[in-house]
């Protein structure tokens, strides 16, 4: 029987994300498996793996926001943004609690950052990491990401804890430098923990330990097709509305009463078949497949 569904591990500081992804495919005897996006080594938390067919759902899936807890360590600056780097600048911690919470709310809402020089991004087909290592200097131009929550956890100089909620593509290295600058003492991430991904949480993770010891764990907690994108609103079709979506042709089938049409995952029989949206069409509104998983019975 095979493995197709969402795994949720909770990452070890050490190992990078595809090493995970290569110790719990070899444990589960899977042969498609990938993560839903990258912590770095150091960073723990939840890693959601997608299974089997899953890795079809990444599309789906990789626009998620992401909460994190993340330890900022203010009085220097790192090449990579983070205690693994070698130090480029120290400053004295002279800073106020009020003067953090007021420079910390300023990153609150959408915001411009120039992803780190030491990050997996590419520059004219090449690794930005690779390229630093080899001391090239590129310049990297800033990208908008949102900044949806940030909370202080705790202040105890020169550490300052914060829980952010993000949007995809956000560095919480990066955020930790800039708030650095912000307070003119510099920073670098300490720790960090991610603690959800979407509606997913780490409470709900399996640590990657009891994973490659007890595989059979994997298939009691996977998450089945038909409930990995719980965002999206559940539609029951008949086998004649489901054999036509199964082959890639759209039907004529009104949104719930109530539901703002958008996409939906379509079930039948209690299975994922595919991931649709309702297109507006010469005939009148119809349900499109934008991606089938299986063929109904």
């Amino acid at each position: 029987m095979s493995l197709d569904g969402l795994l949720l591990l909770d990452k070890p500081a050490g190992p990078t994300s595809f090493e995970v992804v290569r110790r719990v495919r070899r444990a589960v005897k899977v042969k498609k498996a990938g993560h839903l996006g990258t912590l770095d080594p150091f960073a723990t938390g939840l890693l959601p793996l997608a299974l089997g067919a899953a890795t079809r759902l990444a599309p789906f899936l990789e626009d998620l926001d992401k909460t994190y807890l993340a330890e900022v360590e203010l009085g220097r600056e790192t090449d990579t943004q983070d205690l693994t780097g070698r130090v480029v600048a120290e400053h004295p911690v002279a800073v106020s609690e009020a003067e953090i919470r007021t420079q910390a709310a300023r990153f609150v809402g959408e915001i411009e950052q120039v992803p780190p020089l030491y990050s997996a991004l590419r520059h004219q087909g090449r690794r930005l990491y690779e390229l630093a290592r080899r001391g090239i200097a590129v310049e990297v131009r800033p990208r908008k990401v949102t900044i949806h929550r940030l909370e202080i956890r705790e202040i105890c100089l020169p550490r300052v804890v914060l829980e952010v909620t993000c949007s995809k593509g956000t560095y919480m290295r990066t955020l930790a430098h800039d708030l650095g600058r912000a307070l003119g003492t510099g920073g670098v991430l300490a720790a960090l923990r991610r603690l959800a991904v979407g509606p997913f949480r780490v409470e709900e993770a399996l640590p990657l330990a009891e994973v490659t010891h007890h595989p059979e764990l994997a298939r009691e907690r996977l998450i089945p097709l038909a409930d990995c994108l719980p965002f999206l609103p559940a539609l029951q079709v008949d086998p004649g509305h489901a054999q036509r979506l199964a082959q890639g042709q759209a039907v004529s089938h009104p949104p719930p009463q109530g539901t703002v049409p958008g996409r939906v995952r379509v079930l039948a029989d209690g299975r994922l078949l595919a991931v649709a949206e309702w297109r507006r069409d010469p005939r009148g509104l119809l349900l499109a497949p934008v991606r089938v998983f299986r063929p109904p019975l």
